[in-house]
């Protein structure tokens, strides 16, 4: 069956959580499956209400993939007081519970950002993209992003990953290494080594 670009339906936001649980390894510093789910929820929520692209691919009524974008002068497509506040709590206990973690590799990514920013100018960031990993189908991640460069050509993006990530998808698509730099997570009894990254490309 042929893969299309469609509207990404809500009943599939659940299953956009799980791919980023299972893509961005979430489950590499979180045990409790309750705590795995709340957070990916969070991370879910938080890119909804920043985006202004929101790109799904399906095969059939199967959801294939999600990218959202941020760009700029581009107006934001979800709107939610109860998931800005979910957020807002969300973030609250993080930064009170979890000292090490997460606002480390948040402070990695602003430094790499402040870098960056000294020699370019973006239109945008790439929020979120990621896969079904059940379906065995071959470019759902290309045909979003072709999808996202018909839409705004021309628009110089950014994107953060890691090396836990598959990073190499992006350099085999034009996207340049603008930056990179080591941290130490400590999340309760583990300590995760990983090298942010900082991706840049001009759509088209």
């Amino acid at each position: 069956m042929k893969l299309e670009i469609r509207e990404l339906e809500k009943k599939d936001y659940q299953k956009a959580i799980q791919f980023a649980i299972t893509g961005m390894h979430f489950d590499w510093y979180m045990e409790s499956s309750w705590v795995l789910n709340l957070y990916g929820r969070y991370f879910w929520y938080l890119e909804m209400t920043r985006a202004t692209q929101i790109i799904a691919a399906y095969e059939g009524s199967e959801l294939a993939g999600v990218l959202l974008a941020e760009i700029k002068g581009g107006d934001r497509k979800y709107r939610s007081f109860w998931k800005r506040l979910y957020v807002k709590v969300f973030d609250f206990l993080q930064n009170l519970y979890a000292k090490g973690g997460v606002d480390v590799y948040d402070e990695a990514n602003k430094k790499l950002f402040s870098q960056y920013q000294k020699r370019n100018a973006p239109d945008g960031e790439i929020l979120f993209l990621a896969a079904n990993p059940e379906l065995k189908i071959k470019g759902i991640g290309s045909l979003l992003l072709k999808e996202l460069e018909r839409r705004e050509k021309g628009k110089k993006i950014y994107l953060y990953t890691d090396n836990a990530c598959t990073y190499q998808f992006y350099e085999r698509r034009g996207f340049t290494r603008a930056g990179e730099k080591a941290v130490e997570l400590k999340i309760g009894d583990k300590a995760v080594n990983l090298t942010c990254l900082l991706y840049s490309k001009v759509l088209g």
